[in-house]
């Protein structure tokens, strides 16, 4: 049976953080967005005070940075993540930073600690000179979901500046064995980028159990009364350890193994106008790998050597680094993150 783990369309906001205008701002929004889904008065409270305290200390240890907020689904049971992201000084001892009491702002140093002990799930990244970058989600019924799947990702999926609506999108799809990461990028902007795309996530959900090439061929035949997409599918096959990609257009995949780094193929063209080779490629895969996918909303210079332990962090938290570090800022960008667990565990 397959199992759609997230949502292609689920909904998702950013926003910048300078002062304390913007800390009530981030309060209203993770609570108007937790009202949409199944959270009782005290998990609101919950989520409304995590939001609270992640924009603060964007404004006290980095002046500025910033907040991204989406909601969760896992199997029947909603969620929100919180995202707080900067390029300021950074954290020498996380460790010491968890602790109540210790501060280097002069605040009473309560932040870390309260907000790890109101969520479900915490994680933190910081390199000093490069910034911070902190995850915290929070569910409905905490502690949270079992995992039920062989697979976590990441997301972080924006419209371009200005625009409501991202012309991006991006699924996971697990079938026993196997599951199938997908990332689109509809020609241009806007709704009608979007449609393009939303096209191409139908084609990928409905034939989900077939290769890469074929769920990208039925794709281009379905496009075709739209403006067409960049598109990006990877089969990742758990039990013969290789991941199937296929890729037309502007969507860079990578394969990420400990020291190793493997960029994947893209044919040039657009899915649904002209396609003049759809091919598939086959290339190893591990346990330990890591999968990072993106439209051309970022740049393809990002190293994750250059961010030690980075990898081995939330498949989020990684894709909010990649994001704030390497977003082209003039169009929409969406960057998804998987990689293997072990459900056991």
């Amino acid at each position: 049976m397959a199992e759609h783990l997230n949502s292609a369309w689920s909904e998702q906001k950013s926003f910048e953080v300078r002062d304390a205008s913007d800390v009530a701002e981030a309060r209203r929004v993770a609570t108007r967005l937790v009202s949409k889904v199944d959270f009782g008065d005290l998990e609101t409270a919950h989520v409304a005070l995590v939001a609270t305290e992640l924009a603060t200390n964007l404004i006290k240890h980095a002046k500025h940075g910033i907040m991204i907020l989406r909601l969760l689904e896992r199997s029947k049971d909603a969620g929100v993540e919180l995202m707080a992201l900067d390029q300021g000084a950074g954290i020498s001892d996380i460790a010491q930073s968890m602790r109540d009491g210790y501060s280097t702002a002069g605040s009473c140093g309560n932040g870390f600690g309260a907000i790890k002990r109101l969520t479900s799930e915490f994680d933190v990244h910081s390199i000093p000179g490069k910034g911070t970058a902190v995850l915290a989600r929070l569910w409905a019924g905490q502690p949270g979901p079992s995992i039920t799947a062989d697979i976590e990702s990441g997301v972080v999926h924006l419209p371009m500046p200005g625009q409501e609506v991202s012309g991006d999108g991006w699924g996971v799809e697990c079938l026993r064995d196997k599951f199938t990461c997908t990332v689109v990028d509809g020609l241009g902007h806007g709704p009608e980028a979007a449609m393009a795309t939303q096209a191409a996530l139908a084609i990928t959900k409905e034939y989900r159990d077939k290769a890469p090439a074929e769920i990208i061929e039925r794709a281009h035949g379905a496009l075709r009364s739209t403006r067409g997409a960049a598109m990006g599918v990877a089969e990742i096959d758990r039990t013969a350890q290789v991941v199937r990609y296929c890729g037309v257009g502007n969507i860079s995949a990578t394969i990420v193994h400990k020291e190793q780094v493997r960029h994947l193929v893209s044919h040039n063209g657009i899915v649904g106008q002209e396609a003049r080779k759809i091919g598939e490629f086959t290339y190893p895969w591990s346990r330990e790998s890591l999968l990072v996918m993106h439209s051309d909303g970022l740049t393809a210079r990002w190293d994750l050597r250059a961010y030690p332990a980075l990898a081995q962090r939330d498949p989020s938290l990684i894709a909010g680094v990649l994001y704030r570090d390497f977003s082209r800022g003039r169009d929409d960008a969406t960057v998804l993150v998987a990689r293997e667990i072990d459900p056991a565990l």
